[in-house]
């Protein structure tokens, strides 16, 4: 919740027009970007005393490597006190330092004491906009909503995230001759570009981030090594050049089920990261299937990492934008987020935009249905999801010899039907109340969703692969309205058994066989196959990717683009995986942000963003 005179859409719209001016002002005012981005920089913080970078070696100096942050805790009862963004506008003095200063000043003002004000301070944003993040209670909250400097004072949120082939389809295959890698060629593969992704982290031992022949690190890179358990100064290298980690927020069960540095445990920020500025890796794979060589779009950027997703991916907005902030200071070319946020983050979004940094958002996984398209800030670029030219088709034979085709990532045949035929169960529904103890002993389960639980096929396919598994079935076959969501079909309940997705309308077919057969009725699947060219059509926007407009501000049109997010391959710790979302159709953008970049380093984020959008298919 936030606070003002007005309405909290009113406030909202108030900051997301105020942010628009200030971004207009700046243009009509001279802009920047024809200048280096540290010159920005250099500006609002004095030359580092040391650098992580040496142009010699990969063991940077030690002094520069930052040990874990230390959390300061309150003398107060905790349960009165929520964590509550407070927003400033631009910054208005000359060092960082300056900058806290006055957030403590006017916290003391509030709290009555400078140690209250130091005790609350979560985080304070002080390079590229001016606020902070404090422990505050809903009185001392209004009360600072109501002094003149402070344009907004709102409660913190928690966000989540919304995840080989893809390159080849956009038409840059490093290993072509023709021009259709010109813009590869052109960029050197993005060299140098520095991209901040900010996600769950990273997992560095993972050959898409290997630094084998890169140069030393750009000398305008100002970041630093944050460091913490299972992850030291090694972990950072010429490739990984920075990665910083944020709590402030997030709740104690989520940090315990996580590691308290940027190491991603999740998997979702490696697989972002390796997306947008992967090292070419030869021969990756999921398990045999879609083998190929994995790279990201810029595969010689350097990745910059700030990990501020926790546990299985919930993300702290007050911990968001202290990333930002930090991005901005450290000196990213391209900010990439694969998370919701709305409003709250559009502010330092703006400012990152400011100082010549393009940011790539996602566009939400809350497709089809019109009007649910989030992060429609008009400053950054709002990536929906689209399909490749590649399918996984997979054939089940039914006990009548009609052969049919699903879709799924099925490979394995442990207690799968495989090459034999299996008792076929067709099942209505299959929440719990329905299959109520069903004995799926041996036996394929057939899923058609009922009217009333097919506007949530995802976790009806979660309970009905665990209880296929768990009950000693050999396989499941679900009927869906898309069979988009394909990796649902390699999750940890299906492993052991063969998953399939199939559209109602082939659904339907299983079921009439069912009903003539009874309980004789039959059925084998056979592992998946790949497919890939021309007679997959495609792009096609995926069903789960969110549609515009803007329910809040319809006359912001959004998405901006849209980029494969459909069953992608990329790295997961020392493997490799497949995942779905709109947080898999951001990176790739942000990897084309990179090569433009590299090849255009003068060019604005609008530029930037113009020329993706005009120059798409």
């Amino acid at each position: 919740m936030g606070f003002s005179s007005s309405s909290r859409r009113s406030r909202v719209a108030s900051v997301l027009q105020l942010c628009l001016c200030m971004l207009l002002c700046r243009v009509q005012g001279g802009s920047s970007h024809g200048q280096p981005l540290e010159e920005g920089i250099n500006t609002l913080v004095p030359a580092p005393s040391c650098s992580a970078r040496d142009s010699l070696d990969k063991d940077f100096h030690p002094d520069c490597w930052d040990q874990p942050t230390k959390t300061i805790t309150a003398k107060r009862d905790p349960s009165s006190y929520e964590l509550y963004i407070v927003y400033l506008g631009e910054v208005k003095h000359g060092h960082p330092n300056h900058v806290v200063a006055s957030h403590h000043d006017m916290l003391t003002t509030l709290l009555g004491s400078k140690e209250e004000s130091m005790a609350s301070v979560a985080y304070n944003y002080k390079h590229g906009f001016s606020g902070f993040a404090a422990m505050l209670t809903p009185e001392q909250a209004k009360q600072l909503a109501e002094v003149p400097e402070v344009i907004s004072v709102e409660k913190n949120k928690i966000h989540t995230t919304a995840t080989t082939r893809s390159w080849d389809f956009l038409g840059l295959n490093y290993q072509m001759t023709s021009t259709s890698n010109g813009l590869l060629k052109g960029s050197k593969y993005g060299e140098d570009v520095i991209i901040g992704v900010v996600d769950t982290g990273i997992w560095p031992e993972s050959r898409s981030f290997s630094d084998e022949g890169y140069g030393p690190i750009p000398s305008r890179w100002k970041g630093k090594c944050q460091l913490g358990p299972d992850w030291g100064s090694n972990n950072c290298s010429r490739k990984i050049i920075g990665a910083r980690f944020y709590t402030a927020g997030v709740s104690d069960m989520l940090l315990k089920m996580d590691t308290l540095s940027p190491r991603d445990n999740n998997g979702h920020g490696t697989h972002c990261a390796s997306t947008a500025a992967g090292s070419i890796v030869e021969a990756a794979s999921f398990n045999g299937l879609a083998e190929g060589v994995a790279r990201g779009g810029a595969p010689r950027a350097r990745i910059a990492v700030y990990k501020s997703g926790w546990g299985s991916g919930s993300f702290s907005i007050a911990s968001v934008l202290a990333a930002i902030d930090d991005a901005i200071h450290d000196g990213v070319d391209v900010l990439s987020l694969s998370i919701t946020g709305e409003e709250q983050l559009a502010f330092g979004a703006l400012h990152a935009v400011q100082k010549g940094i393009t940011v790539v958002y996602i566009a939400g996984n809350d497709g089809p249905r019109p009007q649910t398209v989030v992060n429609i800030s008009p400053w950054v670029i709002t990536v929906a999801a689209s399909k490749v030219d590649r399918s996984f088709p997979t054939v089940i034979t039914l006990g009548n010899k009609q052969q049919i085709v699903g879709q799924s990532l099925y490979y394995q045949a442990k207690n799968s039907s495989g090459s034999s035929f299996a008792g076929l169960l067709v099942g209505a529904g299959c929440t719990a109340d329905r299959l109520n103890g069903t004995d799926v002993r041996g036996i394929i389960l057939f899923c058609l969703p009922l009217k009333d639980d097919a506007g949530t096929p995802v976790s009806t396919f979660d309970y009905a692969s665990q209880y296929v598994r768990s009950g000693g079935g050999c396989g499941l076959i679900f009927a869906q309205y898309t069979t988009d969501l394909l990796t649902m079909t390699a999750s940890v309940a299906c492993q052991g058994i063969a998953c399939v997705l199939v559209d109602l309308d082939t659904g339907e077919k299983i079921r009439k066989y069912g009903g003539v057969a009874g309980s004789s009725a039959v059925a084998k699947i056979e592992p998946a196959h790949i497919v890939a060219g021309k007679e997959i059509p495609g792009p096609k926007v995926a069903a789960f990717s969110s549609r515009g407009p803007s329910r809040h501000y319809p006359d912001i049109i959004k998405p901006d683009i849209a980029a494969p997010g459909a069953n992608i391959l990329a790295a997961v710790g020392n493997s490799y995986e497949f995942k779905d979302g709109t947080s898999m159709a951001a990176p790739h953008v942000s990897g084309i942000v990179a090569l433009l970049k590299a090849e255009h380093p003068h060019w604005s984020p609008a530029a930037i963003k113009s020329a993706i959008m005009t120059t798409a298919v």
